[in-house]
């Protein structure tokens, strides 16, 4: 299965796509680091720093490493969390390859034990969006989301 990127505004990037898996969980595994650590990463690159502070004006950050050593950080602050249907948070990163901040909203949708993440991205201008959405932006998400897949029928199992 591979995600559905669209543009419901200038500003915006929406990537939608379901899970095997009960919501709960599938929230678990987008804000647990020891979840994240297992999935989260385009291919080639793995994170080696995972800091979640899951409250209202709690700070995230992760470091990823990628081919060669090199290194990649990010982090935000966590807006609104409506565990598990919904989180709002912020994002930016260290080397700035895109220009400012994301504000980022994640809703988690339930259908028989199937869930929907649907996520919508807002940066600060069309510009901005168009650089990110020009980027490998998608192949990194799905084989984040190939790998998220596995860790969830992992934890199913183990459950």
């Amino acid at each position: 299965m591979t995600v559905t990127i669209t543009t419901p505004s200038p500003t915006e990037l929406a990537v939608t796509r379901s899970f095997d898996a009960p919501r709960a969980l599938v929230f678990d595994a987008l804000t647990k680091p020891e979840l994240l650590k297992r999935w989260l990463g385009a291919q080639g690159w793995n994170l080696v720093e995972c800091t979640v502070d899951l409250r209202v004006g709690g700070a995230w950050r992760f470091v990823s490493q990628g081919p060669g050593g090199a290194k990649m950080g990010h982090g935000g602050v966590y807006q609104e969390i409506e565990a598990p249907s919904r989180l709002v948070y912020t994002e930016s990163y260290d080397d700035q390859w895109f220009e400012g901040e994301a504000l980022i909203t994640a809703s988690l949708t339930e259908t028989a034990g199937r869930t929907t993440v649907h996520t919508v991205l807002r940066f600060e201008s069309q510009e901005i969006r168009d650089v990110v959405a020009a980027s490998p932006m998608e192949s990194g998400i799905n084989y984040g989301y190939a790998r998220l897949d596995d860790v969830l029928a992992s934890v199913s199992k183990a459950g």
